[in-house]
Formats: C-alpha cells, structure tokens, sequence
C-alpha cells in the first residue's frame, strides 16, 4: 500500500467508529479498511453507505456481484475481485460463469457478451457495466433490453452498485491496497 496502514496510536478515532468498522467486517480490519480510517468522516460515511450497498438492497444479489466482479476485471482491481468473486458464489453464481465472465472482460464486453454460460440477464449486466465503467454513457437500447427483465427499483440499484464500486476501484488501485494474507498464506511466506 502506497500509505502506512492506519493505526490507532498514531490516529486515533472514537471506540464506536472502530466497533462499527469491526463488527461490519466480522471482527477484523481489512486492508482497505487500513487505509480509510486515515480519515474519521471518510470511513464513518464509507461504513454506513456501504452497510446499505452490500445488505440492504432488493435487486438480486448474484446480479449485483457479477456487476461488481466485471468493475473489478476491468479496472484491475485485484482486491475488489479477491473479495466479490467468491459472494458472487455465495450469491447463486457458479464458476462456470466467472470463467465467462474473465473471458468476457479479454474481449470487448462494451459492445455485448456472447458467453453462453452466462444466461441472458447476466450478459446484460456484464455489458452494463462495461459501458458504465468504461464508456460513462450507456446506450439506449442496452438500458431498454434491462428494463424488460428489472423493475425501477433493481435497475436503480444496480446502477448504484457498479457506480459505487468503480469508486472503489479508485481508491483501490491509487492507494495500491492489495488483497488481505490470510494467516496460512502468511506462515507458508514467513
């Protein structure tokens, strides 16, 4: 990482910001999470946004992830992948798909998805995606074609979902926060 993780001697902030944080996480820092408590209102926001964004929503949550896996391929955010691919799994989604879906991202998903072990609304999402990422501006007919298969409110959401985690992969890949070790990765490095 491009700063120092964040450490409460040297940046102290309120007990509750930390509970939150921890008691979000399932009782550990991650790395990004390392990196935004630098900020108290930044990671305080960043907390409560993202509580909504990840438990809160009604859009279909395999829907969401593969929208957040495509952001994380195309803009090489190896953390955001590390972290969404297996919620993905969580989610409903099979391996099969993230296959498609890497396959997807090496060619041109801006401009459709023809990988057949992804179902039709998945290669919407996937090109939806890409045109949010990459292009900002998303064609009509695309937005047409997703609107036949969502209601306002999932479409709303999905939209929010990969907006937010292309903000993510900014400060992802800016700050150069890589992947968490886990504790077997780490002995087997030590």
């Amino acid at each position: 990482m491009r700063i120092p993780d964040w450490n409460p001697e040297t940046h102290p902030h309120p007990p509750e910001l930390l509970q939150t944080v921890l008691a979000r996480r399932g009782g550990e820092l991650f790395n990004l999470d390392k990196a935004l408590l630098w900020s108290g209102p930044v990671a305080t926001g960043w907390h409560a946004y993202f509580q909504h964004v990840r438990a809160n929503l009604t859009a279909p949550r395999k829907l969401c992830e593969l929208g957040i896996c495509t952001v994380a391929l195309l803009t090489g955010a190896d953390y955001e992948y590390h972290h969404h691919a297996p919620d993905f799994l969580k989610a409903g989604g099979r391996e099969d798909e993230l296959s498609a879906l890497v396959q997807s991202v090496q060619q041109d998903p801006v401009k459709g998805v023809t990988q057949a072990a992804l179902g039709p609304v998945e290669r919407l999402v996937v090109q939806y995606a890409a045109q949010m990422t990459q292009n900002i501006q998303v064609d009509d007919a695309l937005f047409q074609s997703l609107q036949t298969h969502m209601d306002t409110t999932a479409l709303v959401e999905l939209t929010t979902v990969i907006a937010s985690y292309n903000m993510v992969s900014r400060i992802l890949i800016a700050l150069q926060i890589r992947p968490e070790v886990s504790k077997a990765e780490h002995d087997l490095n030590a």
